[in-house]
């Protein structure tokens, strides 16, 4: 039985980039399904895991973690030596490259694109109403934040570098959830970003994510 244990739903973002992570690491890992809509990530158990009750939960042997990105730097830097290099491994400055891009999707991308994700995708999956005005809002907020982006992405292929890292993987959940909506054309309409879009989406990886949600 594989040592590392991911304790989350294929149906969460944060989940999804932990198993991004460990599918381009090609890391054996068990996958222990959490039902969200029974509570059970409200259990004694689960929050023995992670005390605030939010999935993803991941354990490699004796060391427990939470909170997706912490997890796949672990991932990442504990198994730099399987599968796809997802770090920078050059200079310090170079390597501060990543870490600033890293940044910007949770502090720049991470808020609007979730706000949209959740009005637009998971409200109508749930028969919940969506909020236009929010829609607005964050459609208009996004927009500002592709802007810098379609900039970069003239410049470099993928965010921090010329090859595929964490700072393009963390981006994979949410930009997937807007690909099936009306804010779809806030990526298409930008032609760098479309095409980062398309090839980040069809990594392998991806697709393994995306198959455990239809099982």
């Amino acid at each position: 039985m594989a040592a590392i244990k991911v304790h989350g739903s294929p149906l969460s973002t944060a989940t999804q980039r932990v198993l991004a992570c460990l599918y381009e690491k090609g890391v054996d890992f068990q996958f222990v399904p959490i039902n969200m809509a029974a509570g059970e990530q409200k259990s004694d158990n689960f929050l023995a895991l992670n005390p605030f009750g939010q999935v993803p939960a991941f354990e490699d042997g004796d060391l427990k973690l939470f909170e997706s990105r912490a997890i796949t730097h672990y991932v990442a830097h504990e198994y730099t030596g399987k599968g796809t290099q997802l770090l920078i491994t050059g200079s310090n400055k170079e390597a501060a490259v990543l870490t600033l891009w890293q940044e910007v999707e949770a502090q720049q991308f991470n808020s609007p694109s979730s706000t949209l994700a959740w009005e637009l995708f998971y409200k109508p999956f749930f028969g919940q109403a969506t909020d236009a005005a929010k829609v607005e809002e964050n459609e208009a907020k996004l927009g500002k934040v592709l802007d810098v982006y379609e900039t970069r992405l003239s410049q470099s292929k993928y965010l921090a570098s010329g090859h595929f890292t964490l700072a393009d993987l963390y981006h994979l959940p949410n930009i997937q959830c807007l690909l099936s909506t009306p804010a779809k054309k806030l990526l298409e309409s930008r032609p760098h970003i479309d095409a980062w879009v398309k090839d980040i989406t069809a990594r392998p990886a991806w697709s393994k994510v995306l198959a455990m949600q239809k099982q």
